[in-house]
């Protein structure tokens, strides 16, 4: 039997989903099955190769660590390149248990995305672990925790063993109907090659070139769309509202122009202009100017903007919902 255990956490000390998977590979490794671990961090530039990972598993382990919110980059992505190049049949054969250990709560929904992500693929998702974790060192430390855990590692063993029947549920089917126009066709071994050229910084280098010519030809066909940014300041301005004892810069350089709007939030007051400020910044966010409107308007925030993928974000990402507040567009 061979199970694979994909981690999508940074690989902290702290980290106690790291205890958990060791906990869990001990127990299967006594009942011989053969455990091969995936460290998403260190595999970053070849996630998209992974999804081929899955032909020799029998069953998996996705772990998590909720730091702030959702499942982290690493573990979308992994998920990302399943749906677009994994084996959609041989999805279907295989057990995931999910593993999910918070530090800042959300536990119990970063659980019910992977099931649901999985059940979407096509997969058997298990009941799974899933913890509030304060103090790493008591959890780690606690025996009757760790006999909890052995009890899944056991209860995955089994499932896979004895292959488990589940109840039908409406979640695959429904979401395979809803979303069938988004299947390619091509054949497994396509998908594979597809994969290859994705990880290939040579080949996605090459397309981001051209990508960013045909952006450059548009970007002076619609030049004249630049004044519609003009608008966006001195509604920043109008809704700014002060928060006690929070300093933060925000770098906002919108995709579609060369504009580049810096808000600085100090001491309560604001100071926002076009332009790079001299100051360090806290958030580089990019994204296009539209996007930027739909906040304004209410229709969206920052921080929805980020999960959704219709902006890019770096450094403090906690500070995306400093923003919303500071600007209730609402």
């Amino acid at each position: 039997m061979n199970i694979n255990i994909y981690y999508g956490g940074r690989g902290l000390i702290e980290d106690s989903t790291i205890y958990v998977i060791h906990k869990l590979t001990e127990v299967l490794e006594e009942l011989r099955v053969n455990v091969t671990r995936y460290n998403l961090y260190e595999e970053k530039n070849g996630i998209a190769m992974l999804p081929k990972t899955l032909k020799e598993a029998d069953g998996v382990i996705l772990a998590v660590n909720v730091e702030w919110l959702g499942i982290g980059g690493f573990m979308q992505q992994f998920l990302d390149s399943c749906w677009l190049y994994a084996d959609k049949e041989q999805l279907e054969k295989l057990y995931m248990l999910p593993v999910v250990i918070a530090t800042a709560g959300g536990e119990r929904e970063a659980e019910g995305y992977l099931v649901r992500a999985w059940e979407v693929l096509g997969g058997v998702a298990l009941d799974g672990i899933r913890a509030y974790v304060e103090d790493h060192i008591e959890f780690e430390t606690n025996k009757t925790y760790s006999l909890m855990i052995e009890k899944y590692a056991e209860q995955l063993y089994k499932a896979v063993n004895q292959k488990t029947k589940m109840l039908p549920g409406s979640n695959f089917h429904m979401n395979r109907q809803l979303l069938k126009g988004s299947f390619n066709n091509l054949t497994p071994q396509e998908n594979e090659q597809l994969s290859v050229y994705v990880s290939d910084d040579t080949y996605v280098k090459k397309q981001k070139e051209d990508i960013e010519e045909l952006a450059q030809i548009f970007k002076g066909m619609l030049s004249n769309k630049e004044e519609d940014n003009e608008d966006i300041l001195p509604k920043l301005v109008e809704h700014y509202h002060s928060i006690k004892d929070t300093d933060a810069v925000y770098e906002i350089a919108f995709t579609d122009s060369d504009k580049i709007l810096t808000t600085e939030m100090k001491n309560g007051k604001l100071n926002c202009f076009y332009g790079k400020g001299t100051n360090n910044v806290d958030v580089e966010v990019k994204l296009p100017s539209a996007v930027m409107k739909k906040v304004i308007a209410g229709n969206t925030t920052m921080q929805m903007a980020f999960m959704s993928g219709e902006l890019t974000a770096k450094g403090n990402f906690s500070l995306l919902r400093i923003f919303d507040q500071a600007f209730p567009f609402k």
